[in-house]
């Protein structure tokens, strides 16, 4: 079969690419910005592209077309094939009919956390032999690609909440048929599709519909709109998890963890310690994530010790705390963290290790500097940004980077005080960290988007600065 697919280089669309080319179809797609890096993997993988969304591909004449949810009515070519009756489908629908079919599907859902969540859940699978293959919004690492078919029966689903296309505006999930489903957590976002949280978590029970009784469910103890979802009804087991000090956690919460340090955590099992993950990794959300993704592995046979084990070799995913470089002592940390939530808790995590980094080493921390760029719609919108000031309680300084931002950044801000600085000029953004960072400070940079590559522009000034001295 020849498939060409309308928006191929977003994340999910070029994994999709790459595991169709893997089945032995013939792939080829469009896309209006054709650029590194899903360009490059692609072309490698043997895919042809076509920059833009010209009616002249319609001489390409596939067998199907697969249309990503970034295409919408009035695109010249979707235009084109909707008047000339031609086969289209979506791309999670596809995925779930050709890829997902006969898998045993493990679907990891939630407002934050599915990209890291999965690539664990990837990592602990493949160490215990299982061969998954996986299909993930990031590159996790140790396997440098976002998707591949595997080997064995078990296959991780990145699952997203947003909508599946313009002609359908069901979320991604429902199209997964999932065996077992993580629903790590649920808050609201995505304010450009949905009016209200009520909306999302009548998505979010959807999915739960779809859940044989014969399969799982996991997902925290203490969320209420989780619990408002499965309280809808629910035919399927669930499993709860829970980090001890985190809310009340009763006796029938299965899966608990215990802190032994910023980066350390005993694991209990019913009640009994099974394990303990010593890893690189901060912050409460992580294990969280870790032990949702030993109870969803569990479910497929997986023991606890070697979940445990693997979770302390995991070697993290692109973009998510990714130290991208350090100079004249000064880390820079790439993240993509973009919901007040997420903002909050990996702030949090980074600041409980350089706190306990300090201690060990019998010195005092250096300063922790957030950088963020408002880039989601949610974000560009404004919906959320009163809870921001929050979010950054952990940062000795913030900087934001306001260019294209409607709502008025320093007014919404202000509870910061002193520790704001905010500039539409990025070049600003940076001469600020570099005239202030010294050596032991770690500048954290989240963004969803590129972040006009302030990551390398930053080492390199600091660099600079060092040379000068």
């Amino acid at each position: 079969m020849h498939i060409h697919i309308l928006g191929i280089c977003g994340t999910f669309m070029g994994g999709v690419a790459q595991l169709a080319k893997a089945l032995g179809h013939t792939v080829t797609g469009c896309d209006a910005n054709v650029y590194p890096p899903m360009s490059t993997q692609l072309t490698q993988a043997g895919i042809a592209l076509t920059e833009g969304f010209g009616v002249e591909q319609l001489a390409i004449q596939p067998d199907l077309w697969v249309v990503g949810n970034v295409v919408s009515r009035g695109n010249p070519l979707m235009e084109a094939i909707l008047n000339q009756g031609l086969p289209y489908t979506s791309g999670p629908q596809w995925v779930g009919e050709h890829i997902l079919r006969g898998r045993t599907v493990l679907a990891v859902a939630g407002t934050h956390g599915k990209t890291t969540t999965s690539s664990m859940l990837a990592w602990v699978l493949d160490c215990a032999d299982q061969k998954p293959g996986f299909l993930i919004g990031g590159v996790p690492g140790g396997f440098d690609v976002s998707a591949r078919l595997g080997e064995g029966l078990a296959f991780v689903i990145e699952a997203d909440e947003y909508d599946t296309a313009f002609f359908d505006k069901r979320s991604k999930f429902v199209h997964y048929r999932p065996r077992v489903a993580v629903l790590n957590n649920l808050e609201y976002d995505h304010a450009d599709i949905f009016p209200d949280l009520a909306a999302i978590e009548t998505q979010f029970h959807h999915l739960v519909r779809t859940v044989p009784g014969e399969g799982r469910i996991v997902c925290p103890a203490n969320t209420d709109s989780l619990k408002r979802v499965l309280k809808r009804g629910c035919w399927t087991p669930v499993d709860h998890f829970g980090v001890q000090g985190q809310g009340v956690l009763g006796d029938d919460v299965p899966w608990q963890a215990r802190q032994l340090g910023a980066s350390r955590f005993e694991v209990l099992h019913r009640g009994t310690v099974a394990g303990v993950v010593d890893w690189a990794w901060s912050g409460v959300h992580n294990i969280n994530n870790a032990l949702a993704v030993m109870a969803a592995a569990q479910a497929l046979g997986v023991p606890v010790a070697t979940a445990c084990e693997a979770l302390s070799n995991f070697p993290g995913v692109k973009r998510r705390m990714e130290l991208r470089g350090e100079a004249g002592g000064v880390r820079v940390y790439d993240d993509f963290a973009h919901h007040p939530t997420a903002i909050d808790t990996t702030l949090a995590g980074a600041r409980a290790l350089m706190n306990e980094l300090a201690a060990r080493e019998n010195r005092q921390p250096g300063r922790l500097i957030a950088l963020f760029e408002p880039r989601s719609n949610t974000m560009k919108m404004g919906t959320l940004a009163q809870a921001l000031p929050a979010s950054f309680s952990a940062a000795d300084s913030v900087l934001c980077y306001t260019a294209g931002i409607s709502w008025n950044v320093n007014d919404t801000l202000s509870p910061l005080g002193e520790r704001l600085f905010s500039s539409a000029n990025l070049d600003d953004v940076i001469q600020r960290v570099v005239a202030d960072a010294s050596a032991g400070d770690w500048v954290v940079a989240m963004s969803n988007g590129a972040f006009g590559g302030i990551h390398q522009r930053l080492l390199d000034a600091l660099t600079q600065r060092q040379q000068v001295v």
